[in-house]
């Protein structure tokens, strides 16, 4: 049996299921794109290409094995995007949560059924249909739960909007023991600069007491400043919108001091050495493409 335990998302990883790209399939049409900045890169003619892709998530992987991670890999489902393992399925303490996703995305996780089937019955949890939740919305920090939310009227407008309050309703009945808070994200189905994606699209916690951080995510800044307010600002990295744009906060933890991001993040990986942070810089643009980046593709299963 696998016995699996995230309390938070820094401290060091030992098995994480990664994403892959193999037979990701042909460009989609725009009409079955579910985040605006594939649909705008479609439009521009730079969609990433499955080869490009694939060698970006080998070298993400290279990099793991570096460091001693054990790592997993969906099975191949063909014409498939399969990278993001994020939102498919995440850990809270021993406890394994399978999202309700989008229709278009429910295949992904058959692809991982062989590694949950070996999680015990009863730590695997499956919320119902009216709960919707992806990984990419929750963030652990030890006794607290941080999950990005949308509970305007119109949620059913946006397909960008991904995780509702009947599924925080239904976390805070299996975890009584958790500070769980939410945060409204700002959503928009056509403008990337202007949508928050998931909560890792514009915050995510690094080292002991360090954040990254888009404010502009956020729709409440009450709420945004709370998080300010809980780092402390002289612990926070705070993005540009361009920044944010380009998944500056999605960036993965391998430990407390290793951190992967991408090579091209000058500003932010400058940031992280100067904190004292080892950072291993990547290529990671094209993946990026699709409004996720290294966080959205890993689905951490152990830490300790």
């Amino acid at each position: 049996m696998l016995k699996i335990n995230i309390n938070n998302e820094t401290s060091k990883l030992e098995s994480v299921i990664l994403g892959s790209a193999i037979s990701n399939g042909p460009t989609p049409n725009i009409e079955d794109c579910y985040d605006p900045k594939s649909k705008e890169h479609i439009l521009n003619g730079t969609y990433p290409l499955e080869k490009e892709m694939i060698a970006e998530l080998s070298s993400f992987e290279n990099i793991l094995k570096k460091h001693n991670v054990k790592v997993y890999r969906p099975r191949e489902i063909i014409d498939y995007n399969q990278i993001f393992t994020r939102d498919i399925s995440f850990v809270i303490d021993d406890k394994i949560i399978l999202s309700n996703m989008i229709d278009s995305r429910t295949l992904e996780l058959s692809a991982i059924n062989y590694i949950i089937n070996q999680v015990p019955a009863e730590n695997v949890f499956r919320l119902s249909d009216d709960c919707h939740i992806e990984g990419g919305d929750v963030i652990l920090c030890n006794d607290h739960v941080f999950i990005g939310i949308y509970s305007g009227e119109d949620y059913s407008n946006y397909i960008t909007a991904r995780t509702n309050i009947n599924a925080v309703n239904a976390l805070k009945e299996i975890f009584p023991n958790k500070t769980i808070k939410t945060f409204e994200l700002r959503k928009s189905n056509t403008s990337p600069k202007e949508n928050a994606l998931h909560l890792d699209c514009c915050f995510q916690p690094v080292g002991n007491n360090k954040a990254i951080l888009y404010p502009g995510g956020f729709l409440i800044k009450d709420e945004c400043d709370w998080l300010i307010n809980f780092f402390g600002k002289e612990n926070i990295f705070e993005t540009t919108k361009e920044e944010m744009y380009n998944m500056n906060c999605n960036v993965f933890s391998i430990s407390e001091n290793v951190v992967v991001s991408e090579k091209n993040f000058s500003r932010l990986n400058k940031w992280l050495n100067s904190n004292g942070f080892k950072v291993e810089e990547i290529k990671y643009s094209e993946i990026a493409k699709q409004e996720g980046l290294l966080r959205c593709s890993t689905m951490p299963l152990i830490r300790n």
